[in-house]
């Protein structure tokens, strides 16, 4: 029965298939046969006998006249000059025509019976403009010429022949072609007239009005050819603003580098475009007094947008670019300073992990991993843990964690908005305003949690000046000996020295916890000017934006690789620490372990007596697997976000 079932099915199909194809067919042998057959009575030259007068007219219903003159050297030099005129004039039975006959002309079922045709035949290649020719007639049917015209919802806006001419088509190729593109706004003008007017006023229509510019932007340009839609709507806004880039390159990229050119790029039409700033069809040159850019007219222009703007606001350079030291110094010499910075600290440290996973890897295959101090003459340490952080500490860390990694994924999303990523991570979000939002709430997370963690220390050391070192064991301020460690740690990696000894704190977590507050000073000051503009603009001049807009995206991509690169290996990824370190997450480390990373400090706390003060068991288990999963999650998350931020870097370069 399935058998039966399945052929009847695969016969239905195939012979819905054969009767397509016949149709198609006996549409297409049927419209050549009648052609042919109108043809062998009404030849061009007969309908050239009235049309080709000079002042061959007729008078429509409406009372107008209507010029039917049509001029056979123009037409033969179009493109449908080899055309008969029946083939697109159907309807045309007898001659003379007896009475006035509204023409109903299909360009649109004409191309696309001859491209079925040309498809059928094998003859695709050879007709391969036709094709390109069906290709633009779909995009016109989804335009808002192909609409129906809402004062006559039986004609459309426009059709084909409104635009291109019913009789005298040219190719868009060659010296004809580039005639035809100073006609464009005539032609747009018959229905768009007050747009014409406006444009003619313009640089743009100056261009084509007074020098014949065929290289000025017409209408086309900017507007696109067959997919034009309402420039209201988001999708055409957008379009529009990637089409001056097609004539203002530079310009369209650095405004590419700009929040507004970001969210653009990303495909949301909400920040200001070119045309938000330097009009529409009347748009002049920047030193012209009649245009928005000018001077005199600039911070009137951005409070459309930004209702609070201030003076600052007008020497903001949303050209601006980093490869210009005499127009933009200030730029050129933040974006300098930013290279030199991302260059010496990855040289450094990326040098320094190098060399340090081949040392520890080294050891531990030969062996030498045992602990500095040896104490198992000191009974009842076996399986001991010792308490290293308190739990508003890990708390602490755990939201830290948490508010850059959302920090790192909104910002990049919007730094490096061209990524695909990027585009699929604000689809996931909501959009740039919701990834704004969630961004601002890390930030101010993360404000929270490093101001807070002053106001702990300032009263820690209001109780505690008396007996606090800042330069003591206890106390992550640097001094020599980290510099001391920092040599002998390079002598250990190439063999030279043993591995040094380190007390409660090394080097490297000395750096790890003074990173922030460098970051908190170049991401937080400049994030905070870019969250309060006005504000940021009623104190410095616009400039400042610029310059702002460097250092928070450089610093904040060196923040990102840092963390989820050289900390990851410090404290995850190094022979003696992989897969992962949850300390940080249990409070605890085990005891052999804190001897081999602390030897200095655990040999003060034996020699003290002090040991047994931090002395604890084991993490539970239940403890020491949900660590490991939150630990996992946010190395993997991390991991994802360093892929992610190094491909786009990669690709976009330094800002």
């Amino acid at each position: 029965m399935r058998v039966l079932r399945f052929s009847f099915s695969s016969l239905s199909i195939v012979s819905v298939l054969l009767f397509a194809i016949f149709t198609i067919s006996a549409d297409v042998a049927y419209a050549q046969a009648a052609t042919e057959e109108l043809a062998e009575e009404f030849d061009n030259e007969t309908c050239l006998d009235c049309h080709g007068f000079d002042d061959f007219t007729t008078e429509m219903p409406s009372g107008e006249t209507r010029v039917l003159h049509i001029s056979p050297e123009r037409f033969g030099q179009s493109v449908h000059g080899k055309r008969l005129c029946v083939e697109c004039h159907r309807d045309i039975i007898e001659i003379p025509h007896r009475e006035f006959i509204d023409r109903k002309v299909g360009c649109v079922q004409c191309h696309r019976s001859l491209w079925d045709k040309a498809q059928m035949e094998g003859n695709a290649e050879e007709f391969a403009r036709l094709g390109e020719v069906v290709q633009q007639i779909d995009s016109y049917m989804s335009s808002v010429h192909a609409r129906p015209n809402i004062e006559d919802q039986s004609r459309t806006n426009a059709t084909c022949y409104d635009c291109h001419n019913a009789h005298y088509v040219e190719p868009i190729e060659g010296e004809v072609g580039a005639l035809s593109r100073l006609q464009i706004p005539d032609i747009c003008g018959r229905c768009h007239n007050e747009v014409e007017a406006d444009y003619f006023t313009s640089v743009h229509g100056k261009e084509v009005a007074l020098n014949a510019n065929p290289y000025a932007a017409v209408c086309i340009d900017c507007h696109t050819t067959h997919t034009i839609d309402s420039p209201a709507g988001d999708t055409m806004r957008l379009t529009i603003t990637r089409n001056c880039g097609n004539c203002h390159d530079r310009q369209y990229e650095t405004y590419t580098g700009t929040y507004h050119g970001q969210v653009s790029t990303l495909g949301y039409a909400y920040t200001a475009k070119c045309f938000d700033c330097h009009g529409y069809h009347e748009i002049q040159r920047v030193d012209n007094e009649g245009s928005l850019m000018h001077e005199s007219n600039r911070l009137e222009t951005c409070r459309k947008c930004h209702a609070d703007a201030t003076a600052g606001f007008v020497s903001f350079q949303p050209h601006g670019n980093t490869a210009d030291f005499e127009r933009y110094p200030y730029m050129f010499i933040a974006a300098k300073f930013m290279i030199a910075l991302l260059a010496g600290v990855f040289a450094f440290f990326w040098t320094h992990s190098a060399l340090w996973f081949y040392r520890e890897y080294k050891d531990r295959k030969a062996g030498k991993t045992a602990p500095h101090v040896q104490t198992d003459q000191i009974p009842g340490l076996e399986g001991k843990y010792i308490h290293r952080w308190p739990l508003r500490w890990r708390i602490a860390h755990l939201l830290l964690a948490i508010a850059v990694m959302a920090l790192v994924l909104t910002g990049t999303s919007v730094l490096y908005a061209e990524m695909r990523w990027a585009r699929a991570v604000m689809v996931l979000i909501g959009g740039p305003e919701n990834a704004a939002f969630i961004h601002r709430i890390a930030a101010s997370t993360f404000i929270i949690l490093f101001f807070g963690h002053l106001i702990y220390f300032f009263f820690f050391l209001i109780r505690n000046w008396r007996e606090f070192r800042f330069f003591g064991p206890h106390s992550l301020v640097p001094n020599l000996q980290d510099l001391r460690d920092v040599t002998d740690m390079f002598k250990w990696f190439f063999g030279l020295a043993p591995r040094p000894q380190f007390d409660r704190y090394s080097y490297w977590e000395k750096f790890d916890y003074w990173a922030p507050f460098w970051g908190m000073a170049i991401i937080g000051i400049s994030g905070l000017m870019m969250w309060f503009p006005a504000q940021t603009a009623a104190l410095f001049p616009g400039w400042v934006f610029n310059v702002a807009t460097i250092v928070h995206g450089e610093e904040a991509f060196l923040a990102a690789v840092f963390l989820f690169s050289v900390h990851f290996f410090n404290v995850h990824f190094r022979p003696d620490k992989f897969p992962q370190d949850i300390v940080m997450f249990t409070g605890a480390m085990p005891l052999e372990e804190f001897k081999h990373e602390h030897s200095i400090e655990y040999r003060r706390l034996v020699e003290t007596g002090e040991l047994e003060k931090y002395l604890v068991d084991a993490p539970s288990a239940p403890m020491t697997t949900f660590s490991k999963i939150l630990g996992a999650t946010l190395i993997i998350t991390g991991l994802i976000l360093l892929v992610l931020v190094l491909s786009g870097f990669w690709a976009h370069g330094p800002i």
